[in-house]
């Protein structure tokens, strides 16, 4: 799955938050992987990879 911001930011950031780490968490318990940062055009990509039949389906 993939997700993109193209957009300029509407406001400034006022705290770290645990977004990209709590997700980057959760898809490892899925053998997957959460890569994201700031696109060479501007705005923002995250890309999530998760693998069906991985470490937490037989949990």
């Amino acid at each position: 799955m993939d997700v993109t911001d193209t957009g300029p930011p509407t406001s400034p950031v006022t705290h770290a938050g645990n977004g990209i780490t709590g997700m980057r968490e959760r898809s490892a318990g899925y053998g997957g992987t959460v890569p994201a940062g700031p696109l060479p055009g501007g705005g923002w990509g995250v890309h999530t990879r998760l693998v069906f039949g991985g470490p937490a389906a037989s949990a």
